[in-house]
């Protein structure tokens, strides 16, 4: 069965890998990119799991693994080579753009800083991870898409939304386990990454609540990468349901129910914070302050429920989560408690590499890693923190800026959505690593830097 599973991924990502291959490069469509990201990076970690199950070969994982940074890396070169005159490129930066480069500039800096016990190849390892999302975020910077390309990205993107939510109902009704207790993400993480199984599911203890509950993940690699990822599907949605027809309306609510349902079977209680931190900014996005109240009026209610109708299970989960009592937060509280110890005795950080979850950070050496604010504190000193949180802050404000200006609503659609996740992800951006989360980090920047292309017409028009 799995070899039957191996041959359909081999076909479909392959095929579509050739095919956007063979659009950029013959045909000059190098945005096309982002279709290819937006399609695989979601089933990226299952197909990878999968793919190792069925031929346990490490090399043929490895020829997969590199097919998204292959496809960036084309997209920039095909850019480069259709520039007529590469050297007389008029580059007008913003200050989304200075910061990207400052983070980056600062990160390249540090791969050839002694600094830290990681080898050399390990910080370049690293820095690929930051350089990648930079590219993507560049490329976005300079597309320029038709209406009936973005309605295809988007349509991706709510169909990925549906189709999560649906797996999660199988995992939940029909088998009564995680999907990846079925495609060999343990096998694969034992002799990819190097991590052993742990938690009462042989998975690892992401994949369950402290009452020993299941928190599943449907084809992401995590219950925490769904969550997040999940908070573009229902932000996506909204906006759609906000500026179209009536008649049209219905599967946007289909698409933001889906999304909502795959929140609820995470059981992430960052991204559930983060999804009302999302919901508030669009009430002051849109100037909608009832649904202030409701948002509030929901939260009151809940805390009724948990007060008087909620098991003593589920009570003592809140109070342990709120009061940093429970065993996850006092993890998290530890974490912080390291890394900023760590960043006031090296205030210019320990080099690349030695904090967060990324590939290349060994477990022996790592300082911190549940909060991607401080692991770039830690690698990159108080400045590299600085700078991201910059980065973030002027992401948001000049998309926000090209949602109220742009004469597009396509366009305005695609800033909304980027800005309005970056805000929902500022909470989970607390207790993980979520620039590895790849599908949401990668889509969400570009859809940043494809804002800030529309920004530069309204500030220099």
């Amino acid at each position: 069965m799995a070899l039957i599973f191996f041959l359909i991924i081999a076909l479909l990502v392959g095929g579509g890998f050739l095919w956007i291959i063979q659009e950029m490069v013959f045909k000059g469509k190098w945005t096309h990119f982002i279709f290819f990201l937006a399609a695989f990076l979601p089933f990226y970690i299952t197909s990878l799991s999968v793919i190792y199950l069925a031929t346990l070969s490490e090399e043929v994982v490895a020829i997969f693994q590199i097919l998204k940074e292959v496809v960036v890396l084309v997209a920039v070169l095909v850019w480069l080579f259709y520039q007529k005159r590469v050297f007389d490129y008029a580059f007008r930066l913003h200050s989304t753009d200075w910061m990207m480069l400052g983070l980056l500039g600062l990160g390249f800096i540090y791969v050839f800083l002694p600094l830290g016990e990681v080898s050399f190849l390990g910080k370049a390892l690293y820095f690929k991870t930051m350089l990648i999302p930079g590219l993507v975020y560049f490329l976005g910077r300079n597309s320029q898409l038709n209406e009936l390309e973005i309605k295809s990205l988007f349509t991706i993107i709510f169909t990925i939304a549906i189709i999560a939510f649906l797996v999660n109902c199988v995992e939940s009704f029909l088998l009564g386990s995680h999907l990846q207790q079925f495609t060999g993400y343990a096998l694969y993480n034992h002799a990819i990454n190097d991590i052993d199984p742990t938690g009462n599911f042989g998975l690892t203890w992401t994949f369950e609540t402290q009452a020993v509950t299941k928190r599943l993940a449907s084809f992401f690699s995590d219950p925490l990468e769904m969550a997040s990822s999940v908070l573009m599907g229902f932000s996506a949605g909204l906006i759609w349901f906000l500026t179209s027809k009536k008649e049209q309306s219905w599967f946007y609510l289909l698409v933001m129910a889906c999304s909502m349902g795959s929140l609820v079977f995470s059981a992430s209680r960052a991204a559930f914070g983060a999804f009302f931190v999302m919901i508030f900014f669009v009430a002051l996005v849109f100037r909608l302050y009832k649904l202030i109240g409701a948002g509030f009026l929901a939260l009151v209610g809940f805390a009724l429920y948990v007060v008087f109708l909620a098991s003593d299970d589920f009570y003592f989960f809140v109070i342990d989560t709120l009061t940093f009592e429970n065993t996850s937060s006092i993890g998290h509280v530890v974490e912080w408690l390291l890394a900023l110890d760590s960043m006031i005795a090296n205030p210019l950080g320990i080099g690349l590499a030695m904090s967060g979850n990324a590939g290349s950070v060994e477990e022996d050496l790592r300082v911190g890693g549940e909060n991607q604010f401080l692991i770039y504190g830690v690698q990159l000193g108080w400045l590299g923190m600085i700078i991201y949180i910059l980065l973030l802050v002027f992401a948001i404000i000049n998309s926000i800026s090209v949602f109220n200006k742009t004469d597009s609503k396509n366009v305005a659609r695609v800033a909304f959505t980027g800005a309005t996740v970056k805000v929902g992800l500022l909470l989970p951006l607390f207790t993980a690593n979520v620039e590895i989360y790849t599908y949401v980090s990668w889509i969400t920047w570009w859809m940043i830097g494809f804002s800030h292309h529309e920004y530069s017409k309204i500030k220099f028009k």
